[in-house]
């Protein structure tokens, strides 16, 4: 059995911390100021932390070695096994032009820029971050948003700061399934914590997207149907993540959200003209107006409903058990792992959720809409495999990434820098959320930054005396607000409306937003570990 040490440079805390946190500092490094490749930086972070954990914590190379296999597997089942098949569900309606008539049907839900700002980058926006996540939301609801003629700077900020409130819960509840995981703590508790702390958020960011779009007249006249938005996107969010499921909270929210926002009668009425020209400064999409057949409208809805009823009845108890018998529990192989005080950690044993996890029920989802568009099955498996390929890189980053922070934990780096961090007492509250926006920041990835800092948040938080839980959660809700900021994200912005090296500019319209909504996070979080809003927690 190898023993995790918490001061193993000479008997310093400080020292070991400092050389626990090399694997970390390298993949910041590199990706932030030397702007490697993600994959890159993820494969020589992963490097650094396998020679810390060998040469300086102790740990046997065949353990280390191993700790970065569990970490690769879980990468690959279940986390990009979600990604996979619902991006996969994406790429069938694009091929069969479903995608095209979904389009025009939200452009005709209102004339509105301001509310189809709403629709598509909030409401839309949020569904797509469900389903898929990884960039793909801002990618496609800013060529959306162009297509309606919003001018592609204003297109590109608007879905940036939309992409914020629904991440956590993203690519059917990826970023909070990891978090789990790398803590040892309970889904359901992690899930209901950040529940409680995002959907915050999703009141104030409608209000903030109309503002971007139209300014202070824009407030003036729509403010009602933006709160009516954000208010049935968080309560929806909050009841899916606490009472049925985190897969489902971000679907559930969306779908909300754009029923109450369709609700408000003053949403539908057309905007006035000054308003549209005031707006809409760029081309209008030539095939706007196109009519298309009420059950093709059906079938480009289909794939969302299908995901919503099989996630449903996968949560109904006797279907949930059915489905939890196909779950592999074992010991994972040349591990023996023991934390400071000579416990067995968790990650000695590994759980394989064959059935019962979300990248299975969406490619089931799949299937079926294949069978409902009409995608023959050798084109659907082709679509599949082009899915991956176009992951590729994806793929190999998440991987390197949860190798990382499985040998970091198991080696005892991340104890030694969570006891060292705990000095910061009840600061610590504030700081929890800036350490997952800065990991988003640089990664791109809230999956990758709880993966990362969701081990040290916990073992902070239990040498400080504050809630673990509360921690871990304010890791993955702060790190939804530098979503905006990251540089693959800005990236795909500029990519997707065809402003290819204005990166820059988009940094400085978006990074106001993301900073103040993050000082608002950081308040709600201290106040939830005090009395003031403690009240609020599970």
């Amino acid at each position: 059995m190898f023993v995790q040490q918490l001061e193993p440079v000479a008997d310093s805390l400080a020292l070991s911390a400092l050389v626990a946190a090399l694997p970390l500092a390298t993949v910041l490094v590199l990706l932030g100021v030397i702007r490697m490749k993600a994959h890159l930086a993820g494969l020589t972070g992963l490097a650094v932390a396998v020679v810390v954990g060998w040469l300086t914590f102790g740990m046997p190379l065949g353990q280390t070695l191993s700790a970065g296999a569990a970490g690769v597997l879980f990468g690959l089942f279940p986390i990009m096994w979600i990604v996979v098949n619902a991006l996969w569900v994406y790429r069938l309606t694009v091929r069969t032009h479903h995608f095209d008539i979904l389009r025009r049907s939200f452009g005709r839900l209102s004339d509105d820029p301001r509310i189809q700002a709403l629709v598509i980058a909030f409401c839309f926006g949020a569904l797509l971050e469900a389903l898929a996540g990884f960039g793909a939301p801002v990618a496609i609801c800013s060529v959306m948003l162009v297509a309606l003629g919003f001018d592609p700077v204003k297109a590109a900020v608007v879905s940036l700061v939309a992409n914020t409130a629904p991440v956590a819960f993203g690519a059917m509840g990826t970023p909070v399934v990891t978090l789990a995981q790398v803590t040892g703590l309970p889904l359901d508790t992690v899930a209901s914590v950040v529940g409680r702390q995002t959907p915050l958020l999703a009141l104030v960011v409608p209000l903030v997207l109309i503002g971007l779009v139209d300014g202070l007249r824009g407030l003036r006249e729509t403010w009602v149907p933006a709160l009516a938005c954000g208010v049935a996107f968080a309560v929806a969010q909050f009841a899916a993540s606490n009472y049925v499921s985190a897969q489902l909270a971000d679907i559930g929210a969306a779908l909300a959200g754009a029923a109450a926002l369709v609700a408000v009668p003053s949403a539908r009425r057309p905007a006035a003209e000054p308003v549209r020209v005031a707006v809409l400064t760029g081309v209008r999409s030539e095939d706007l107006d196109q009519e298309d057949p009420r059950p093709e409208v059906l079938r480009a809805y289909a794939p969302y409903g299908l995901i919503v009823v099989i996630f449903s009845v996968a949560q109904i108890p006797p279907v949930k058990d059915l489905l939890a018998k196909a779950t592999q529990v074992f010991d994972w192989p040349f591990l023996d792992v023991a934390d400071s005080a000579g416990e067995p950690v968790g990650a000695n044993v590994f759980s394989l959720p064959l059935v019962a996890t979300g990248g299975t029920l969406v490619l089931l989802a799949g299937l079926f809409t294949a069978a409902v568009l009409g995608v023959r099955a050798g084109d659907a498996a082709r679509e599949w495999a082009g899915t991956v390929y176009e992951l590729r890189y994806a793929i190999l980053t998440v991987t390197s990434v949860l190798a990382l922070a499985y040998v970091m934990n198991l080696s005892g780096q991340a104890a030694t820098i969570g006891h060292f961090v705990a000095a910061a007492g009840a600061g610590l509250a504030f700081l929890s959320p800036i350490l997952g926006w800065f990991g988003v920041a640089v990664s791109g990835s809230d999956t990758s930054a709880n993966a990362l800092f969701g081990a040290l948040q916990v073992t902070a938080a239990n040498e400080s005396g504050l809630s673990p839980e509360l921690l871990a959660a304010a890791n993955s809700s702060g790190g939804v607000l530098g979503k905006m900021v990251s540089p693959q994200n800005l990236t795909i912005a500029c990519a997707a409306v065809g402003l290819a090296g204005k990166e820059g500019d988009l940094l400085r319209k978006v990074l106001p937003w993301s900073l103040g909504l993050l000082l608002v996070m950081c308040l709600i979080v201290v106040g939830q570990s005090t009395a003031v809003l403690g009240w609020m927690l599970p």
